[in-house]
């Protein structure tokens, strides 16, 4: 009795203690984590993909800068979509395809509103990261993983700070205060009166201060 109560205490002494390898981590993803991750992976494609092409067609260093950030969101989110061992949804697709249809409906509709004019294009541009806190919040509430909650947590950030020079840019050209497009107005303001975040070592707070017209506007 007492030798095997010792070969227990033994395997227990001997067994690597891992604190962050939590049950809920080695469980496989739900139907909805599932959902979510690749859904998440191509909104950021979605952000990234906008802001390239108004780049490209009103020239405002806000988009290149931002569209940088959106890459790095998207690598984050394709290493968990490798760890999961699922397929990638944007895999092989061009800028402004998408297989989710409702993105695919979404991508067409800002970028018909951002040719408009720079003022439209910025404020597609807050569309979207409104957007992507609305959707990373209910992600993160249907996630219980560790690593997929901290990677949304760094999008949340990044995408706080994007809304915050979006809306700086938007306000400069405007000269009024800057209305809530899919987000509730108290919690926009909330975002707005607070500074510029560090995000992680990913994520970095962008630079288009105004001074009386959008910086970079050529």
């Amino acid at each position: 009795m007492m030798r095997h109560a010792a070969s227990l205490l033994l395997i227990v002494l001997l067994t690597p203690f891992t604190p962050h390898a939590t049950a809920a981590n080695t469980l496989p993803l739900t139907v909805e984590e599932e959902e979510d991750l690749l859904f998440m992976r191509e909104e950021e494609k979605l952000a990234r993909d906008t802001y390239l092409t108004l780049y490209e067609l009103w020239e405002m260093t806000i988009f290149s800068n931002i569209a940088s950030s959106e890459q790095m969101h998207m690598n984050a989110l394709l290493k968990l979509i490798r760890k999961y061992d699922l397929e990638d949804p944007a895999a092989g697709t061009d800028i402004g395809e998408f297989t989710n249809d409702d993105l695919q409906a979404l991508y067409d509709t800002l970028i018909a509103k951002g040719v408009q004019s720079g003022l439209d294009a910025l404020e597609v541009g807050a569309i979207i990261e409104e957007t992507d806190m609305r959707d990373i919040k209910e992600a993160i509430e249907n996630s219980s993983k560790e690593d997929i909650d901290a990677v949304y947590e760094s999008l949340l950030c990044g995408s706080r700070n994007h809304l915050r020079s979006f809306v700086q840019n938007i306000e400069a050209l405007t000269e009024e205060a800057y209305t809530a497009q899919v987000l509730e107005q108290s919690e926009v303001d909330e975002i707005l009166e607070s500074p510029m975040e560090k995000c992680g070592n990913q994520i970095l707070p962008t630079k288009n201060s105004c001074k009386g017209k959008c910086v970079g506007w050529n």
